[in-house]
């Protein structure tokens, strides 16, 4: 018989771990209790694989995409592991061509070569709820009220949603936008510095003016539509320097935080509009209700389960 000695037991892979059965049983309960009231609004489940070809998924998320874990089967073709299950679900959409409005929700796990930090691995778990089909902003408020019930099921209560429209950002840089979407970790003057580093001209003046803009009139229906949804007013907030770094955002973002967990999101998401669309070639059938030439509008959240869960021990 085999004996291990294990005080030699090979390691884990930097930012990967193993999921303890404590863990894994509290893991399961909050994605349950998500789950039951994303079903509540009527979201059903897809899967997805953990591989996609690499073109999939390149050129879909800007300065990010270098994190992608990409490698080379024995065929030769370049794959690689999920980055998240946004972009997965517009290719299997553009596959499947479902019924629309099409309400997904999803489990799994996604895969990142940053630095881990606190709740985020690289490999780590996320659950994402979208609808796809519909260019009404009531789906960006039932999406965003969705997520509020299911935290609050989980026991967070004391939750905020910020709110901002990448509307306000038209005119701006794709530099100014990638150095604005790293204010939370390294605060004004990091963010002024970043913008003098990358010829930004008058970069505090334009920190400012970020700062002092308005909601746009797509975020007032949002508000208002939250508000007849009997979400409570301090349960959302307008932030004009929220900027979600991934490249296609087109319209409202989103990202869910609480005091306890300080300035790290517990889920985030947002109106991407024009991403299916990159998977639907010009001039072929498009599935119904689709937009022009190939456009498809689609709203989603996605909910970090490791930062929930981690959040909820702290408690």
């Amino acid at each position: 018989m085999l004996l291990l000695d294990m005080t030699k037991a090979p390691p884990t892979p930097k930012g990967f771990r193993d999921i303890t059965p404590i863990l894994a049983q509290k893991r399961r309960e909050v994605i349950n209790k998500i789950i039951a009231v994303l079903e509540e609004f009527k979201f059903v489940p897809i899967e997805t694989p953990i591989v996609e070809f690499a073109e999939t998924l390149k050129g879909k998320y800007g300065e990010e995409e270098k994190l992608i874990y990409e490698f080379k089967d024995r065929g030769g073709r370049d794959l690689a592991l999920r980055y998240d299950l946004t972009v997965p679900l517009a290719r299997y959409v553009a596959t499947h061509h479902p019924t629309l409005p099409f309400r997904r929700y999803q489990v799994g796990e996604v895969f990142r070569g940053e630095n881990p930090q606190k709740g985020r691995w690289r490999q780590f778990t996320q659950l994402d709820a979208d609808i796809v089909g519909s260019t009404d902003l009531t789906e960006d408020a039932k999406v965003i009220a969705a997520a509020l019930k299911a935290v609050k099921s989980v026991g967070l209560t004391d939750i905020v949603m910020t709110i901002n429209d990448r509307q306000n950002f038209e005119g701006l840089s794709k530099e100014t936008v990638i150095a604005l979407d790293k204010l939370d970790k390294i605060g004004d003057e990091g963010v002024i510095r970043e913008m003098v580093e990358k010829n930004i001209k008058d970069a505090k003046l334009v920190l400012e003016n970020i700062k002092n803009t308005k909601p746009t009139a797509d975020l007032e229906k949002i508000f208002s539509n939250l508000t007849d949804l009997g979400v409570a007013k301090d349960e959302f907030q307008f932030v004009p320097t929220l900027a979600r770094g991934l490249d296609y955002y087109t319209g409202a973002i989103f990202e869910l935080r609480t005091p306890q967990y300080g300035n790290l999101s517990l889920g985030a998401g947002g109106r991407y509009d024009n991403l299916i669309g990159m998977f639907l070639p010009a001039g072929a059938d498009k599935p119904a209700q689709a937009g022009a030439k190939n456009s498809l509008p689609a709203v989603g959240f996605s909910f970090g389960i490791d930062r929930l869960v981690d959040c909820l021990s702290n408690e």
